[in-house]
C-alpha cells in the first residue's frame, strides 16, 4: 500500500511537469513567439559535447568498498545556444521546450549491472543485476543566472522495472572566464520495484548469504549534496572535478546489506574532460 501510494506520487510528479511543460510552452508560444523565433536556431543544426571521465565510488550500491570505473559523458543542445550547466547527477536530456529559465523534455540515464565480483566479499551469496536503463522526462529551471534547480522522473527498464525521482539545486558560479564553481544539495526518491533488486533480500538469497531475508518498500531514498569545479581550457575543450555525497535513508539504509556490509554513506569523486564540436543537418 505504502509502495502504490509512492508510486502514485512520483507519477504524479512526471504528470505536473509534462503539464507545466505543455501549458509553459504553450503561453510562450503565444506571448512571446517573436522571442523563440529570435533565441531559437534550425532543428538540424546541433553542438554535440562528448568526454570522458573516471569516478571512484562504492563498488554497489550500499557498499562500503570503492572502485574506479569510466563513463562516457554525452550531451547535445541547438547551434547558438548558450552552453548548458551539466551537474553529475544530470541525466541525458533533450530542451524540446525552452523559454524563460525553464528547460523541459525527455531524459534518460543508464544504471551499470551489478555483478557478484564486483565485490566478491560484500555480495557473497547474493545475484547480478543487469544493467538498467530509466528513461522519463526533466525539469528544470533557472531562477537567476546563478541558480538552478531540476527534477527528473525516469521509469526503469531491466535491472529494475521502478520509478525513480531526483531533485537538486546547485548553485552555479563563474569565477573567471574560464573557471566555474557550483554545487547544491539532492533527494532521490525511489519506489520498492526500484530499490529490491539492490537493498532486498529474497529468502532464498539469505539462505545463500547468511544474510536475513528483507523486503523493501518505497520513499526517500537518499539525501545529499554534490560540488564541482570546471576549467574551461579553449570555447571546446573543458576538464572538471567533482564529489558527490548520498546518505542513504529508510528501507535502503536498513538493507542488512548495508547494516551489515556496507555504509549508507555513500561518496563519488571524479575527474572528466569534454569536447563540443558542431553538426549540420543532422536532423
Amino acid at each position: 500500500m505504502e509502495d502504490l501510494w509512492m508510486q502514485r506520487t512520483i507519477l504524479s510528479l512526471a504528470g505536473a511537469i509534462a503539464l507545466i511543460g505543455f501549458t509553459a510552452g504553450q503561453v510562450a508560444f503565444a506571448a512571446d513567439a517573436p522571442v523563440a523565433v529570435r533565441t531559437t536556431a534550425p532543428s538540424s543544426d546541433w553542438t554535440l559535447t562528448v568526454g570522458a571521465e573516471g569516478r571512484w565510488m562504492p563498488a554497489f550500491d550500499g557498499a562500503s568498498r570503492m572502485v574506479v570505473r569510466p563513463f562516457p559523458v554525452f550531451s547535445f543542445r541547438r547551434v547558438g545556444t548558450p552552453e548548458r550547466f551539466l551537474s553529475p547527477r544530470d541525466g541525458i536530456g533533450i530542451g524540446l521546450i525552452e523559454f524563460g529559465g525553464w528547460h523541459l523534455g525527455p531524459v534518460g540515464q543508464l544504471r551499470l549491472p551489478r555483478r557478484v565480483s564486483d565485490d566478491p566479499v560484500g555480495l557473497a551469496g547474493l545475484d547480478n543485476v543487469d544493467v538498467a536503463v530509466e528513461l522519463g522526462v526533466f525539469a528544470e529551471y533557472w531562477w537567476t543566472r546563478w541558480l538552478r534547480t531540476r527534477g527528473e522522473v525516469r521509469q526503469g527498464i531491466g535491472g529494475h522495472n521502478g520509478i525513480v525521482a531526483d531533485f537538486a539545486a546547485d548553485a552555479v558560479v563563474p569565477v573567471s572566464s574560464q573557471i566555474t564553481l557550483s554545487g547544491g544539495p539532492r533527494v532521490t526518491l525511489a519506489s520498492a520495484n526500484a530499490l529490491s533488486p539492490y537493498f532486498g533480500i529474497t529468502p532464498a538469497q539469505a539462505l545463500a548469504s547468511g544474510l536475513p531475508a528483507y523486503n523493501v518498500g518505497g520513499g526517500v531514498r537518499s539525501v545529499g549534496a554534490g560540488a564541482q569545479v570546471r576549467y574551461k581550457w579553449t570555447p571546446q575543450l573543458a576538464t572538471y572535478l567533482f564529489v558527490e555525497y548520498d546518505r542513504l535513508l529508510n528501507d535502503a539504509a536498513s538493507s542488512p546489506l548495508v547494516t551489515l556490509r556496507g555504509s549508507a554513506d555513500q561518496t563519488q569523486v571524479g575527474v572528466g574532460m569534454t569536447y563540443s564540436f558542431d553538426v549540420r543537418g543532422l536532423w
